[in-house]
């Protein structure tokens, strides 16, 4: 199954958010939605990096309907801060892109206490579906299912995860290596996916009381040229061999192609209610690949997963 970002149904009157919308994938999926008539918002966390990156969409489509919505992943409270602010502004939303990410960065630890990939990656996105959520539903509840989706993007990174996935005991992983850390954090990315299509999806108990059907995905965009990809690359960290070698033989996709997964799964028609909840791997290949870990279909982990950020959430006041 090929898809192309061409056929994209009319989006004029849907309104869609995308965290890291100023740059890479983000930015093209920001593009595919607008030149569609969608109102995207475009979060960033520089003020400045956003405003040009919608002034560079706009000198080629005058009519694209985007917004920035300033946002720091590494500061939960600007997390909570933005997703309020949406709320006051507008009074649907249909299509929510978790997007933005660091990877495979040097040990650090965020103000708010938690190592960065796992908060910028993971945590972060889930306080803000967390916060987004209730408007979802009621969009979702007047609107034939399929309407209001949520793509979580991952990475085939998943699988150098720490062994039984998620470290519990020690989630900084301080004395790991950043691989594993980011393996972690992109892990939980494909957890989420699945507690939120339990709740919510097709089949959900939220889906037959009529409380509102959400679509979920996690999603693998393939190895793209980003910044993320040339930060790495030049960490010295080993990759820049490898990444050499997968662009001598055209593996890494510019960043249009690597959005067109994240397109497909926000708003094509093409896609169904099956494939909700699942991990869908580059443009071609809409289905769950045979290699996917383990750790990544585990149905118990999932829920241990979701328990222990709503409770530590809480706790932590970003969320009720």
């Amino acid at each position: 199954m090929i898809f192309h970002p061409d056929t994209l149904p009319d989006l004029k009157g849907k309104v869609f958010i995308v965290t890291g919308g100023n740059s890479g994938i983000g930015y093209c999926t920001v593009v595919r939605l607008a030149e569609h008539g969608a109102h995207v918002y475009m979060c960033a966390r520089s003020a400045e990096k956003g405003i040009s990156a919608i002034t560079n969409i706009k000198e080629l489509n005058p009519s694209a309907n985007i917004d920035l919505l300033q946002m720091d992943l590494m500061d939960l409270a600007s997390v909570v801060a933005a997703a309020k602010h949406f709320l006051t502004l507008e009074t649907a939303l249909h299509g929510l892109i978790n997007n933005a990410g660091i990877m495979a960065t040097p040990f650090e630890m965020t103000r708010d206490g938690h190592e960065a990939q796992w908060q910028t990656n993971y945590l972060a996105h889930w306080i803000l579906s967390e916060h987004l959520l209730p408007l979802m539903l009621r969009t979702a509840k007047t609107l034939p299912p399929g309407s209001v989706r949520i793509v979580n993007l991952t990475s085939s990174g998943h699988l150098a995860a720490p062994r039984g996935g998620i470290n519990f005991e020690d989630l900084s992983l301080k004395d790991g290596g950043p691989w594993t850390r980011y393996g972690q954090s992109k892990l939980a990315n494909i957890l989420h996916t699945k507690n939120l299509h339990a709740t919510y999806g097709p089949g959900s108990p939220s889906a037959r009381n009529g409380e509102g059907e959400i679509w979920v995905s996690s999603v693998h965009p393939g190895v793209v040229e980003t910044n993320i990809a040339t930060s790495v690359e030049g960490s010295g960290s080993g990759m820049m061999s490898v990444f050499s070698v997968m662009r001598m033989f055209g593996l890494i996709w510019p960043a249009d192609k690597g959005s067109r997964t994240s397109v497909f799964c926000a708003a094509s028609r093409d896609m169904k209610a099956e494939q909700s909840g699942t991990y869908l791997e580059i443009f071609q290949r809409f289905g769950e690949p045979w290699w996917q870990s383990g750790a990544a279909k585990d149905g118990k982990l999932a829920e241990r997963l979701e328990e222990w950020t709503g409770k530590e959430m809480r706790k932590e006041g970003w969320v009720r």
